[in-house]
């Protein structure tokens, strides 16, 4: 990561996952910014996924999301689930 970027936590729900994890976006940009910008794919670091029972999947480093997929995203600071 350089100077020019920022990271976000996220929550991103997809009809199957909650996932959180960590974007990274230009300083300065939001996330709507970067939902516009971004290809099929987005990259997420630092992922744990769990399924629709709160069951953990996985926890990695990295993977990516096909934007099709996801119905929300939003600042992890934001959400809370029960």
């Amino acid at each position: 990561m350089n100077e020019r970027e920022d990271k976000m936590k996220v929550t991103i729900l997809t009809s199957n996952y909650r996932i959180a994890g960590v974007i990274e976006l230009f300083q300065g940009a939001r996330l709507t910014d970067y939902l516009a910008e971004a290809g099929y794919f987005m990259a997420v670091t630092n992922a744990e996924v769990l399924d629709c029972h709160n069951e953990k999947v996985l926890t990695t480093s990295f993977l990516t999301v096909h934007r099709d997929n996801i119905e929300i995203i939003l600042p992890a600071e934001l959400s809370s689930m029960a």
